[in-house]
């Protein structure tokens, strides 16, 4: 039987070649936005809304019209949603067990996956896209990539403390299948893209 360190040393000898990596050059030619259609069906696909809307006004009457604004908890660090929601200043994310409704802005978005990117820059604490019920996310339509190349390519030096890609509502299935939303976070994702 052999020792461990002839072993180590056999396998070590033993490896293949290196290869260079392909050149995928090509695969992203004239790949420079992504497709808003494509965005749209693959977000469907996985059970959230997209809705593209003008301004924010537009997206506010839409909201009027989905949620009990005024009877449920809404924060928002966005400025201009001021009329619908209150921004969390607080310094205990228990303080945030209430909110119903989370409106936050996202970097960009991915076509391929439906993905949205927010970082700690645009989301003032960790726990806002997941303890809420409903969760709303606005992305600027030239903000839309067509592959994940392209979005770590974005965020591969920027400098943030936290980030996360989100893609549709909370959602998990059993060993029976049985479809659950909202088990580990938002029960619904809605996606502006303005």
């Amino acid at each position: 039987m052999m020792s461990r360190e002839q072993i180590l040393h056999a396998v070590k000898m033993n490896q293949p070649e290196e290869l260079a990596l392909p050149n995928l050059d090509s695969f992203f030619e004239n790949q420079t936005q992504g497709d808003i259609a494509e965005f749209t069906s693959v977000l469907q696909g996985i059970g959230a809304l997209v809705l593209q809307v003008r301004n924010h006004q537009e997206m506010i009457n839409t909201l009027k019209a989905q949620f009990k604004i005024g009877e449920v908890r809404v924060v928002s660090p966005l400025e201009s949603l001021r009329e619908i929601a209150e921004p969390f200043i607080g310094d205990d994310p228990h303080q945030l067990a209430n909110a119903e409704l989370v409106i936050l802005p996202s970097h960009f978005a991915v076509a391929e996956n439906g993905a949205c990117w927010l970082s700690d820059a645009l989301c003032s604490e960790r726990v806002l896209p997941f303890i809420t019920q409903h969760l709303v996310l606005t992305v600027n339509k030239e903000d839309i990539v067509p592959t994940m190349h392209e979005a770590y390519a974005r965020i591969g030096k920027a400098d943030y403390g936290f980030g996360t890609f989100i893609a549709g509502p909370s959602k998990t299935a059993d060993i029976a299948q049985s479809l659950v939303l909202g088990a580990h976070g938002p029960r619904s994702l809605i996606v502006f893209i303005i």
